[in-house]
């Protein structure tokens, strides 16, 4: 695990140069949903301190010893949240990647106010235009940003899951342009079969998971 995090780190950098950006500018969140504490401390060990988790109850229950033994660890939202859960959300975690919709947006600036702790998001757009999944369609995000800032969320980028099967490279170049256009700076894109791609076309935030923890558990 330690040798798979050294490869990927390397591998973020060759992308960055070949960008010509600095490696320094993409922050590696680890995704370690489904997998055991035990696995998630030897990346710790290994130097990772950016964490991403899919579901608010795992995150309860498996994080907490974790945090008060690395109080400098990152802790990611990276799966869908439902307004339900937005407190727990805002107490839990230290950004929040999938903010899609206006009822969430409500739910999250309600919490974020009760809790006195302005947790930066990301709002996840369907890039793809695919129903399956979360995120605004892009015809919606002007307003949904608008809605967000009026709420006093920290939108701090645009989060996108590019269809699968497919190149990924115009998924990206557009959530690039998307962010520009509404200046964000933040783009948190790119996977363990993309991220190469997603780092050489702007992202700032890359989701890996089984390049760094194997299969899933």
């Amino acid at each position: 695990m330690e040798q798979a995090l050294e490869e990927v780190r390397t591998r973020i950098a060759h992308a960055a140069r070949i960008a010509r950006r600095d490696p320094g500018e993409v922050t590696l969140i680890a995704v370690s949903k489904t997998h055991p504490a035990e696995a998630i401390a030897r990346l710790i060990a290994a130097g990772q301190r950016v964490f991403g988790e899919n579901r608010v109850q795992e995150t309860a229950e498996k994080w907490p010893a974790l945090r008060a033994a690395h109080p400098d660890v990152e802790l990611h939202l990276v799966g869908q949240l439902q307004s339900n859960k937005a407190d727990e959300a805002v107490a839990l975690f230290d950004c929040i990647h999938s903010v899609d919709r206006p009822s969430l947006v409500t739910a999250l600036g309600k919490a974020m106010a009760k809790a006195g702790r302005r947790v930066p998001c990301f709002v996840q757009v369907n890039i793809g235009a695919e129903e399956q999944k979360g995120g605004c369609a892009i015809a919606d995000l002007p307003a949904l940003l608008e809605q967000a800032r009026a709420a006093d969320l920290p939108v701090i980028g645009l989060m996108c899951v590019p269809p699968a099967g497919i190149e990924a490279a115009p998924f990206f170049a557009l959530l690039d342009k998307l962010a520009r256009d509404h200046g964000l700076a933040g783009r948190s894109m790119g996977m363990s079969d993309d991220f190469e791609t997603a780092v050489m076309l702007g992202a700032t935030h890359i989701r890996v998971g089984s390049a760094l923890f194997g299969a899933r558990g």
